[in-house]
Formats: C-alpha cells, structure tokens, sequence
C-alpha cells in the first residue's frame, strides 16, 4: 500500500487498542471487570503498601521467542505484549508494508534493578571495613550484561521493534503521566498535518517493584495499609502502584478506509500543560486552561481521569471537575492502580472502547463522586494530571 495523502488536515481515527492490566488481559476482559466493579489488589506482599498486581498472560502468544522474553524485564514484556494486542486488533499484526513505515512512540520510566545485587552492597557497606573500589568490582561483576538492556528507557520500542516488526520512525518520552500525554499529542499532530499515516502509542509499568515503593516513599506518594477508591482517600491520600501496558494504534481516516479498517472512536483534540504548583489552585487553573482548548461541545460528556489519589494534585483536579457538573467521572487508578506512563494511554483505550460500544462503564466509588451514566456517549474527555507534575486532556469521539 502507498502512503495515504490527504488534503486538508486529517480526521484520526482509532482502529487498534491492546489492554494487558490488573483486570485482564484484552478488551472483552477488561470491560467486563470494569461492568462487573472488580478490583484486584494486593495488600500483603509489600505491605504496608498496597499494589494493583499484573494479571497473568502467556507470553508466548504475543512475544515467540523464549530469548526475546529472557533479555526483557517485566515492563517491557509488559508493554511488548500489549502493543501486539493493538497491532493485532487494528488488523495489521504481520503486515510488514504498513509496520515499515509506522510511526512509534512510547513513553517509558527508568528500568528495573537488580535487587538481589543492590542488598548485597548495601548490606556489605553496611557492615564496614570495605576495601577501596569495593563498589566498582561488584558492580562489574555481579550485575549481568543483559540488565543495561532492561533498564533503557529506549529499549520498550527497540523491543517492539523486533517482535512486531514496527520499524518506522521510533521516539521514546520520559516524564511520567505526561510523557504519554506528549506521545499523543505528537502522534496525533502528525497525522493530522499529513506527516504520518499510522503510529503506535502506548507506555507499560511494573508496580511490583521495590524499588519503585521506595523511590515513591521518599515523597510519601504510596497508599498504605487498605486499598480505598481514589476519591475515598483525602484523609489518607497516596496512590496504588499497578502493573499495565496500554498501546493503541492512531490511523488518519483515509488510510483506515483505505485498508477496510473499522474504527473504535476519533482522536479530535490533545492538550497538554505544566503548572507551576507552587501555590494553591494552580493545578486547577491548568485543567481550565486546557479544557477551554479542548473543544468540548457536550455539556454531558462523560470524563475518564488518572487521577492518582495523591495530594494536592488530586484535590486540585476534583475542583476543576465540580466546577463542571453533570459530566460522569470515571477515575481509572480505582480499577487499574496508577500505572504512570500508561495511565493516559489506559484512559484513551477505555474512552475509545465505551464510545464503540454505546456505554460509559459503571461507577466504582464508595463516595457518590461518581455517578450513573445511561445514554449512550458522543464525546469523553480523557484527563491526565502527573502526581507531581504536568496536566493533559485529550477528546474523543464517536464516529456515527
């Protein structure tokens, strides 16, 4: 197939979404858990912090060869397999025309460490009388090559790369929450001006980290103790660590039609700030901003949020989001725990799958917060707002 070129810009349509998560794995899956209000945490392997464990998959089905998986930690595996679920509900999974020239971009964490090597010099170091370049030499020699691998930020593509075959232009963004946020925007842009025909987006987390409810502890960002809904946990604010890969393939109008692809939902709009926050409010004065540039039309549109459920941030966004009322607000870190760079894209893929499938998913919030939506949506707004930097909203909507 040639490329695709459009005069004016291009309506975005999103044809492929891949969902690996706490809940499941795939669409159907994850919607019925959401219908069915079903969380899955875990309270007790690293407690007192509490974590939205990975649902089992076999990893075959997605990722073949056994020394792929082996050079991989887990949230690339993780991120791996969910982007060849998109790949293959967009239809185009194998199909090396298209993959050559599809557009990547991932949002993506540091990665992982080797735990066992870590308490072994800190426990060494801990006992004194260490000898000079102790640390060097361990380092050299403990630490297995292929754990440089597992801890580029750039390798989750490099990954999907090989697996999928998915060898057009590749970019990797750092950042957090907002990291997908910018790969959206980018991909989205792109399309739009005709620079693009199709790309993959999505991010991927490992919650099951120590190193992660350490690095987070430091802030006192990890809810602790007892899992709550995110809008039940003012008095003790902090969020749930979940495992996910969340990837969806944005395709311009033309180019889907053009193949006989079937779309979910449209891509309009993507915005995307950073507050200062440093004094009150500031958070809710960013999510105004950028809903007044978004382009809402319906005064009913439902909003579908990565609310983290750490402070301010979240009390910040639940102001913006009573100053609106009547829109149903859905908080996904309920369901999924807060996945950092695939919260956004896990927002997206269920913005997408309720519109195609005429149905806001129920509420899950013990507060009344949320609330019943039972006419079929037209429009949601996906919000984003990093735990402790960067605001993001997005629109879609549904193709009649």
């Amino acid at each position: 197939m040639t490329e695709t070129k459009v005069a004016g810009p291009a309506e975005v349509w999103i044809t492929g979404i891949g969902l690996a998560t706490s809940l499941g794995e795939g669409l159907d899956a994850n919607w019925q858990a959401l219908e069915a209000r079903r969380v899955n945490v875990d309270e007790k392997t690293f407690a007192p912090y509490v974590v939205h464990p990975f649902a089992p998959v076999n990893f075959d089905t997605q990722i073949p060869k056994k020394g792929d998986q082996r050079q991989m930690e887990a949230w690339q595996r993780i991120g791996t397999y969910a982007a060849g679920l998109a790949l293959d509900t967009a239809g185009v999974k194998g199909n090396k025309e298209i993959l050559s020239r599809m557009d990547m971009i991932v949002a993506a964490g540091g990665g992982e460490r080797d735990l066992a090597v870590d308490e072994a010099i800190v426990s060494a170091q801990a006992k004194g009388n260490v000898p000079p370049g102790f640390l060097n030499e361990r380092l050299m020699n403990d630490l297995r090559p292929t754990l440089f691998l597992a801890q580029l930020s750039n390798l989750l593509a490099g990954n999907i790369a090989i697996v999928h075959g998915v060898t057009g232009t590749s970019r990797t963004f750092m950042g957090e929450e907002t990291a997908a946020v910018d790969a959206a925007r980018i991909a989205l842009a792109r399309i739009v001006d005709g620079e693009s025909d199709i790309a993959l987006i999505g991010g991927a987390q490992n919650g099951e980290r120590k190193d992660l409810l350490v690095l987070y502890e430091f802030d006192d960002f990890n809810l602790k103790n007892k899992f709550e809904p995110v809008w039940a946990r003012s008095a003790r604010p902090g969020f749930a660590l979940g495992s996910a890969g969340a990837f969806l393939v944005l395709e311009s109008k033309a180019h889907a039609e053009a193949r006989g692809a079937k779309p979910y939902a449209r891509l309009t709009n993507v915005v995307g700030d950073h507050a200062r926050r440093k004094e009150p409010g500031q958070v809710t004065a960013s999510l105004q901003a950028l809903w007044t540039q978004l382009g809402v039309t319906n005064e009913n549109a439902p909003v579908i949020t990565g609310a983290a459920g750490a402070e301010p941030a979240t009390a910040e966004e639940r102001a913006f989001l009573q100053s609106h009322p009547g829109h149903a607000v859905r908080a996904t870190g309920t369901m999924f725990g807060h996945t950092m760079e695939a919260q956004f894209p896990i927002g997206l893929a269920l913005a997408a799958l309720s519109l195609s499938r005429g149905a806001l998913f129920p509420p899950n919030d013990s507060t009344g917060f949320e609330i019943e939506m039972s006419t079929p949506p037209s429009q949601i707004v996906v919000v984003g707002t990093g735990h402790w930097r960067g605001e993001g909203m997005a629109l879609v909507e549904a193709i009649s």
